[in-house]
């Protein structure tokens, strides 16, 4: 190669390198589109495309998984039933927004005689009651009840909000005409809790369920108690063993992460 080729070779490869340097760079700058949790790719450290990681979603399969732990429905009175399922979450800080769900309740035929769909959410570390009350089965006696979810459930990362309230104080009287059961309920947290629901189940003394009942407040002040009290319009045909008291409030979304 000529010196003069050389000389003309070396131009050509500063101009581009100029080029390079100045519109290649800020362009790649512009260009560039850092990861986030909506790319429909699986980065900075997710464990499935959009999912686990630094994201508000969260991998099902990496979660302990949920389970029905058991329901069950109680008769309130001839023909009228309420419907209770414990779902048990042991994952701390995965809870589900919302997801529908399904009570089916069969006769000792196994004929589906009544069923009712509704909307709930699954609170993180411990029981979510779901609770529905006045089902018409047409006065026919039910034998069995199921329960189920009928859409996918979105594990998100959540907190649960019933962590600080306190059940104390339970007390059941009148079993044997009108039975009558109070609670207190102290909020402990900095923040009042807005509509929390609670769902009471009273078992037997061999820890069968038989009767259940809801009941909700419009608001416990931060650092304030308030009473539950749960009615039946009939007298109980059990001894009464265990009182159950669960608190029912949507979870909070852990945001920021």
């Amino acid at each position: 190669m000529s010196w003069a080729s050389r000389r003309q070779a070396k131009y050509i490869f500063g101009i581009t390198l100029f080029f390079l340097i100045v519109v290649g760079v800020p362009a790649a700058i512009l260009l560039y589109k850092p990861p986030t949790c909506f790319d429909d790719k699986q980065n900075q450290e997710e464990t499935a495309v959009d999912k686990g990681g630094p994201c508000l979603l969260l991998d099902e399969r990496t979660l302990v998984p949920h389970a029905v732990v058991w329901s069950r429905s109680f008769e309130v009175r001839d023909g009228t039933y309420s419907a209770v399922a414990y779902i048990e979450n042991p994952n701390g800080d995965a809870g589900v927004q919302r997801v529908a769900y399904r009570f089916g309740l069969y006769d000792e035929k196994n004929v589906l005689i009544a069923e009712r769909e509704g909307i709930t959410f699954i609170m993180p570390a411990g029981i979510t009651p779901v609770f529905e009350g006045g089902i018409d089965t047409g006065r026919r006696t039910v034998a069995r009840t199921y329960f189920e979810f009928i859409e996918p459930l979105v594990w998100e990362r959540m907190q649960s909000k019933v962590g600080t309230l306190t059940i104390y104080n339970k007390d059941i009287t009148d079993t044997t005409s009108v039975p009558r059961l109070t609670s207190l309920v102290r909020n402990e947290a900095v923040a009042d809790i807005i509509n929390p629901t609670f769902v009471a189940v009273i078992f037997d003394t061999a820890g069968n369920a038989f009767a259940a009942s809801e009941t909700l407040l419009p608001r416990i002040p931060a650092g304030e108690a308030r009473e539950l009290v749960f009615t039946w319009p009939d007298a109980f045909r059990y001894a009464v063993g265990r009182l159950d008291v669960i608190p029912y409030v949507p979870p909070a979304l852990v945001l920021g992460n």
